[in-house]
């Protein structure tokens, strides 16, 4: 399961196939998440917008919301037929859509259910089914829910979990503020893990950079990353040697380059720019010009028929600033 050393998170209206591929571009080894997808969109929807994805984003997990067991067993079926290498049941989204479609965090209140749910799914398929989970909803004791869920599923056959280390409050609280109010609990996670060594564990939650990451892996299997991969993805980059010990450093700027073929084909598909340049905004984050770089994919990327030639202008900017910061930085050097 080396793989699941890095994961990133499914996250609502981001992680879609452009942006997918740009953190592919970054990172081989991490596993890419869909946004959640529900069960009623994949069986009467558009299956090929919701489930197409890029041959180069392997290995890749499609994200299920749902409740009803038939339901989620012929999503997973067909996931995996679509070539999904992993099908995630979502039961950690405090979203209000998600409770009054009765998927989400409000199932950690019905275990029973998402077991039977679990058990159907990996009854169908060959990919592995797992889970991703909050510690506990509301006044639930997260101890009891947390090992409750994962000794029912485990029991129904799954071996990998994902828990993000807080709880959803469903009263009260934002789905916004539900990523930040509620308060982490990474030792109860790790208690999990060191309880239940023969499963998989994951963690997830408030994790912002590649040594927060390194220091959950002294306690779990592997670590999700969410905002903090879509917010500021070159931290990506060099995922791949610190955590996996394998490549090289992916430099932004390589980033871009290797995104730029996936570009051309989407824009030649009918795919607006805007779509894709929109994940790759915090690509320069920290960096000199990196201002420059948004406000030039901002500004331009929205106009007709932009193509190419803005991601260059941007990268040009970006570099040509750098170059001016080193050279101004040797100038000093020799004055001195």
């Amino acid at each position: 399961m080396q793989h699941h050393l890095l994961s990133i998170a499914p996250m609502m209206d981001w992680t879609d196939r452009h942006c997918r591929s740009l953190h592919r571009t970054l990172t081989s080894r991490a596993v890419l998440y869909t946004e959640m997808l529900t069960t009623g969109a994949i069986l009467h929807g558009d299956r090929a917008r919701l489930l197409d994805f890029d041959a180069g984003e392997h290995p890749v997990a499609l994200q299920l919301g749902g409740s009803e067991p038939a339901d989620l067993a012929e999503a997973a079926r067909i996931g995996e037929a679509w070539g999904y290498d992993e099908i995630n049941l979502n039961v950690g989204c405090p979203s209000d859509r998600v409770q009054s479609g009765r998927f989400g965090a409000c199932l950690m209140r019905e275990p029973e259910l998402v077991a039977e749910g679990m058990a159907a799914m990996a009854a169908v398929v060959k990919v592995p089914v797992t889970v991703k989970c909050r510690i506990g909803v509301d006044d639930q004791d997260p101890e009891e829910s947390l090992f409750g869920l994962v000794d029912l599923c485990a029991a129904a056959g799954v071996r990998h979990f994902v828990v993000h280390a807080r709880k959803a409050l469903l009263k009260g609280l934002s789905p916004k503020e539900n990523r930040d109010v509620p308060p982490l609990d990474y030792p109860l996670v790790y208690r999990l893990k060191a309880e239940r060594p023969e499963l998989t564990i994951v963690i997830n939650g408030g994790v912002g950079t590649l040594d927060e990451a390194q220091a959950h892996l002294a306690h779990v299997d592997g670590v999700m990353l969410g905002r903090a991969a879509y917010h500021t993805p070159g931290l990506l980059g060099e995922a791949d040697a610190r955590l996996f010990g394998d490549g090289d450093t992916v430099t932004p700027a390589e980033a871009v380059e290797r995104y730029r073929p996936y570009i051309a084909r989407e824009l030649a598909a009918g795919t607006h720019l805007a779509a894709m340049t929109r994940h790759m905004l915090g690509l320069f984050h920290g960096a000199p010009g990196a201002r420059t770089w948004r406000r030039i994919l901002t500004v331009e990327s929205v106009k007709p028929g932009a193509g190419l030639e803005v991601v260059d202008a941007a990268l040009a900017a970006v570099s040509g600033l750098q170059d001016q910061r080193l050279a101004r930085r040797l100038e000093a050097g020799e004055a001195a």
